[in-house]
């Protein structure tokens, strides 16, 4: 084809990797009007091009060139932090954010709102909503439930605890053990749960996870192996737990469990150091990459088919099967030194993106930041906080929630405030009142700091079918010094 018909549109401008709007634009015109001017081919004018963005030190000193305007404008830009030398792109929110359905709205703070409301003008989202246990986080909000285009991933959506997970096992006791064996019950908590960020523990059950391929197929992943395997069968700080209840099972509620009140254990807590390594990896990289407005920085994306896409895809999935191996370590323990085989399990993770489809039809990576999965059937837990109780669930596959719930109660009160407002005689009494044991734990996780999970219930009855219901008696968590990691 002639130089002179030749002509380079917009989307093959946005290929070189520039997003920004008017940055567009000036590569635009000054990219046809060489061709217009048969400067040079449309090939070379593209290599020129991408050289421009990589490297505009090269051409801004060059006395003659047809690049030193454009050269000069991008060093701006990266000045300005609104482009960076390591290949990330200014993006710019939408005017109009996209809707997004809110449940439990009376039971949701100002600022959880607003984050949801940015989140909803990223030029990547496609749909949302926010559950009634909903409070402020980082970026996303915690129990707020984003699609993004299928290319993308959010890390700081997932959250910092990637795969942070529930995951109940339901004996063939009567529920009264947790009174009549009180002492035995705590003895195996003590002697078979570990906790604190640097909690490790040498003694494992199952650790095939560890042979598989993913651990050494991204370089990221495989310096942190050896802190995993060191971890497996430990939980986290803030408001992780172990611990012993009773179970309330609705009659017929599950597959070859009759109604009645059984002994059970409940666990929650995510993919530990590991997890929080990985997020804090890409978090950071995401920034880099695709550079928003300072409300926005902490929504930041990867491409699913750039490098680090692949590399944060292949590592939170490893997460999410490591959280699981993790809790199913401090479950056959337990179980072990019970002397009992559990008659179910149930578990689900909560902090994670799935490639699903849209009830529209799109396909879409759906982010649940504190959200539980809640399609058709699908089996959940959703604790209350550690005198109130938590519920087993079945989801109802509500389109307008993107088929999710909330994961807990949410907090009403951040730990600041717990420890300015909050005695330890209030907490005490309470937990006399319900007949709970609390090992471990501070006023930052008394049951006061959270939202009514009635309440919570209440709002979400569109969402979930109530299962069965769990009273917490002897509850373990890490010692109130550690820093809070949940």
């Amino acid at each position: 084809m002639d130089m002179e018909n030749e002509k380079i549109d917009i989307a093959e401008i946005a290929a070189l990797g520039i997003h920004h709007e008017k940055l567009q634009t000036d590569f635009y015109r000054v990219a046809n009007g060489l061709l217009r001017h048969q400067v040079m081919d449309k090939s070379s004018l593209m290599a020129h091009l991408e050289m421009v963005l990589k490297h505009p030190e090269l051409y801004a000193e060059k006395r003659e060139n047809k690049f030193k305007n454009l050269a000069k404008r991008v060093m701006e830009l990266r000045k300005q932090g609104v482009l960076t030398s390591e290949g990330g792109n200014y993006y710019a929110l939408r005017e109009e954010k996209i809707p997004f359905a809110v449940f439990g709205a009376e039971q949701i703070e100002a600022g959880a709102y607003a984050q949801m409301e940015t989140a909803a003008r990223l030029p990547i989202a496609l749909a949302g909503a926010l559950m009634p246990d909903a409070h402020q986080g980082y970026g996303l909000p915690i129990g707020g439930v984003l699609a993004t285009d299928p290319g993308t991933v959010i890390p700081y959506a997932v959250g910092v605890d990637i795969a942070c997970r529930m995951c109940m096992s339901i004996f063939d006791l009567p529920a009264s053990v947790a009174d009549s064996e009180k002492a035995k019950l705590e003895k195996i908590l003590m002697d078979h749960t570990h906790f604190g960020m640097g909690a490790t523990t040498k003694v494992h059950l199952d650790t095939s996870l560890f042979d598989r391929k993913e651990w050494t197929e991204v370089k990221t992943v495989k310096a942190l192996k050896d802190k995993a395997y060191a971890q497996l069968g430990t939980s986290g700080t803030g408001n992780h737990f172990v611990e012993w209840g009773e179970l309330t099972v609705e009659e017929n509620a599950f597959p070859g469990l009759s109604a009645g009140r059984y002994l059970a254990l409940l666990s929650h807590s995510g993919s530990r150091g590991f997890g929080g390594n990985i997020a804090h990896i890409y978090s950071t990289i995401a920034m880099k990459k695709s550079v928003l407005p300072k409300e926005a920085r902490h929504l930041s994306w990867l491409d699913l088919d750039s490098e680090e896409g692949q590399e944060y895809w292949i590592a939170m999935n490893l997460a999410g099967d490591y959280a699981s191996a993790n809790h199913h370590e401090i479950h056959h323990k337990i179980a072990r030194a019970l002397g009992q085989k559990p008659l179910q399990r149930i578990e689900n993770h909560h902090n994670f993106a799935w490639k699903e489809q849209l009830p529209d039809g799109r396909e879409a990576i759906v982010h649940r930041k504190g959200a539980t999965p809640a399609g058709a059937g699908v089996i959940g837990i959703i604790p209350g906080s550690m005198s109130t109780p938590g519920f087993v669930v079945r989801g109802k596959g509500n389109r307008e929630s993107l088929h999710s719930a909330a994961h807990g109660a949410g907090r009403v009160m951040s730990r600041s405030a717990a420890f300015k407002n909050l005695e330890k005689r209030q907490v005490d009494e309470e937990l006399s009142r319900k007949g709970v044991t609390v090992i471990g734990s501070g006023l930052d996780e008394a049951p006061m700091v959270y939202k009514d999970i009635h309440a919570v219930m209440d709002a979400q009855s569109d969402l979930v079918e109530i299962l069965a219901r769990f009273q917490p008696r002897i509850v373990r968590m890490a010692d109130p010094r550690e820093k809070p990691e949940d």
